[in-house]
C-alpha cells in the first residue's frame, strides 16, 4: 500500500476516533476489557472476555498498548466466514508489507496455551488464529461475519463486537477460491486501543 494513501486513510479515520465520553455513551461496562478498533469506515467496539480466555485477552491488550496492531492488514478475508488480521511481524502495511508473508508471523512474545471454551462462534465473535497445534496462537485473530459453529471448542474465543459490526462488513474481501487471500492493497487496522487508555 502506498504510504501516502495510508496516511490519508488515517486522517479520514481520525474523524471517527472515539472519545472517552462517547465510549461511556455506548455503555462500555469495563473500559479495561474493551477495545476500540478504528477501521477505514469507522470504529468497532470489542468487549473482551477475560473470564473465558485470560491469557489471550492479556496478550491482545499488551500488543494493543504497544501500538503493535496499528497499520496491520486484514490479510485473509473470506466472504460469509471471517476477516483475519494481527500478524504484527509481517502484516504491517506501513513497514514493508508483503502479501506473500502476511499471515505467517506472530509477535516477539511466545505462543499461548489454548483456552478453548464452550463460548460459541457467532457473528461478531473474535477468535485467535493458530496453526494445527492447539497451543500456537500468538498475535493473529479473526472476526466472524456469520455463525461458525464448526469452530466451537477448536479455537480460543476472546471477545465479541458489541458495536460497529457494519465496519467489519466493509473490510475488503478476498475470494473463497483463494482462501480469502488479499493481494496488493488490503484494508488494515488503523488503530487498536484499550478503551481505558483513551
Amino acid at each position: 500500500m502506498d504510504r501516502r494513501m495510508f496516511a490519508a486513510g488515517a486522517l479520514v479515520a481520525a474523524a471517527f476516533a472515539i472519545s472517552a465520553q462517547e465510549a461511556a455513551a455506548l455503555d462500555v461496562k469495563d473500559p479495561e476489557n474493551t477495545l476500540v478498533m478504528t477501521l477505514r469506515s469507522g470504529d468497532v467496539i470489542i468487549e473482551l472476555m477475560p473470564d473465558v480466555a485470560p491469557q489471550h485477552v492479556e496478550r491482545v491488550k499488551t500488543l494493543a498498548r504497544e501500538g503493535a496492531y496499528d497499520g496491520v492488514a486484514f490479510h485473509r478475508v473470506i466472504p460469509g466466514f471471517m476477516a483475519q488480521t494481527g500478524d504484527v511481524e509481517h502484516g504491517n502495511t506501513t513497514k514493508g508489507f508483503s502479501a506473500g508473508r502476511a499471515g505467517t508471523g506472530g509477535s516477539n512474545y511466545p505462543d499461548l496455551k489454548a483456552e478453548f471454551s464452550q463460548t460459541p462462534f457467532e457473528r461478531g465473535t473474535l477468535g485467535m488464529a493458530r496453526s494445527q497445534s492447539p497451543n500456537s496462537a500468538n498475535s493473529q485473530f479473526f472476526i466472524c461475519f456469520e455463525e461458525s459453529a464448526w469452530l466451537n471448542g477448536q479455537y480460543t474465543v476472546f471477545g465479541k463486537v458489541v458495536d460497529g459490526m457494519q465496519h467489519v462488513d466493509n473490510i475488503k474481501m478476498g475470494s473463497r477460491a483463494d482462501n480469502g487471500a488479499i493481494d496488493g492493497d488490503p484494508d488494515a487496522i488503523i488503530s487498536l486501543k484499550v478503551a481505558a487508555d483513551l
